[in-house]
Formats: structure tokens, sequence, C-alpha cells
């Protein structure tokens, strides 16, 4: 498998060309982009080539993409970006109703269009936020997908079980436009206190209401079951690219380094 790693977890450990050296060294095939690493594409495309990496996914935001999607072409062709993910909707911006929702996955379905009529792929990346019960008891994100019924998932099983649910139950309903997986794991109590993410984290503003005082973890060092995940995965969804994140480690090396061991004996 071609395990792919989210830049995002480097931010703080520049800089890129160290960064890219390692994971490239490390054995990683992929990198998943985001806005950090979008600033002179044809330097960093280079920088890939290089380390022997490609990163056919990348993440933009919802801004970019309804209001500037030729810039968003440019950069996904100058890196070889096919797979075009929305991350992120920032907590001022979130519906609180069915309707909303509804609303907002019309949003998501438009730049869907846009985007396939460009030759791209075009996801939807989900947080914690997107599982938590409204008024009637339904979930945000039944109502994106639903309201955007051809546009994929990219499934962030570490902040499915962070908003309360259990992922196995959404890879069976859902598995087919599931396009990518972020591969993440959570610590276990009292663990990774240092790690957990609440400085500088996200793509936005993260309403961290439901992040309990537990920590994020190395890829398979965690609570999170991902030798049955992957499992899952493979048999049940469409997903082509498995993305290593982590949102604040402490040492990215031993983060990256570990957990491509760990997900290798899946």
């Amino acid at each position: 498998m071609n395990w792919s790693f989210q830049l995002y977890s480097a931010r703080n450990f520049q800089p890129w060309e160290g960064v890219l050296k390692m994971l490239g060294e490390l054995g990683y095939a992929q990198v998943e982009g985001f806005g950090g690493v979008y600033d002179d594409p044809k330097a960093f495309r280079a920088e890939l080539d290089k380390n022997g990496l490609a990163m056919p996914t990348g993440h933009f935001s919802i801004d970019a993409l309804e209001n500037d999607f030729d810039c968003v072409r440019k950069i996904a062709d100058t890196l070889g970006i096919t797979l075009l993910i929305c991350p992120y909707l920032v907590a001022e911006s979130r519906p609180t109703d069915v309707a909303g929702w509804r609303g907002f996955g019309a949003r998501l379905a438009k730049v869907g269009e846009t985007a396939e009529k460009a030759g791209y792929g075009f996801a939807w990346h989900n947080h914690d936020f997107e599982f938590k019960k409204l008024a009637d008891g339904s979930v945000p994100q039944d109502h994106i997908l639903a309201a955007a019924p051809n546009i994929g998932w990219e499934m962030d099983v570490a902040w499915v079980v962070r908003g309360g649910d259990d992922p196995l139950p959404w890879i069976e309903k859902y598995g087919k436009r599931i396009a990518a997986v972020h591969v993440k794991d959570i610590a276990r109590p009292g663990e990774g206190l240092d790690e957990d993410g609440w400085s500088d984290v996200g793509h936005g503003t993260i309403d961290w209401a439901g992040l309990d005082e537990d920590g994020w973890s190395d890829v398979g060092h965690g609570t999170i079951d991902w030798a049955g995940l992957i499992k899952a995965l493979r048999a049940k969804s469409a997903a082509k690219y498995f993305v290593m994140e982590q949102d604040n480690p402490n040492d990215i090396e031993r983060f990256a380094r570990r957990s491509i061991a760990a997900a290798k004996t899946y």
C-alpha cells in the first residue's frame, strides 16, 4: 500500500525540505497538501520529485474552492493533485439545523460539479462536529452527504470517534463514497497529554467541546483498532488513499516512523 502523510502534521518542524527527505527515507510514497505548502507550488513539486513523493490529494478551503477555483486548479496541476478535499467549516459558519446542513451540502455539491468538469475528484473531510446530534436526533454528516450525492468523503476515523460515534456503521453505509482515509490514533487515558493538539490545531477554529483530556498518539500505539478498520476499509470502501495524521506531535520523526511501521503490519 502507498501510505500517505498529511503535511499539516509537520507544520511545526520546518524546513519542508527536511520533512520531505525524512518521509521519503521512511518509506512514504505520498503526501497530502494543505494551505501551508501552496505558496510556491513549482518549488515544492521539485522537492517532492527529488524525494520520490507524489501528492495526489490536497486540502483547500471552502472559500478558495467556491471563489478562486482557477487558483486551486493551478496549484493542483503543478503539484499533481487529482483529488481536491474541503477540510473544514469554521465554528461561526456552521449551521444549527437540518436545513442549514443540507444547504451546506448543496454548496459542496456545486463545488463537486465544478471539480468534475475540470477533471478532478472532490471530497469532504470530517471532524467531530458533523457527528453531534441535532435537535431531531439526526447528525450533520448524513445531511451533508445526502445533499451532495456525487461527492466523495475523506473519512477521518479518529474524529468520528471523538464525535462519539462508531466508524464501522459509517463504513458500511457510505463505503462506496469513501475516497480517502485519515489514519489517526487516539492516546490511551493519561497518555499524549502534550500532544493533544490544543495549540494551533486544524484548518480553522475547532470547537474542542467534544475533545476529552487525552491526546493523540502514533498510529498503532493508541486506542483505535486500526488493524480491524483497515480490513473493513479495504473490503467495504472505495478508499484509494490512506493518510497518516497527528494534529500536534512533539516529535515528527518518531510519529512518522512508528506510524508507518505499525501500518505496514495491517
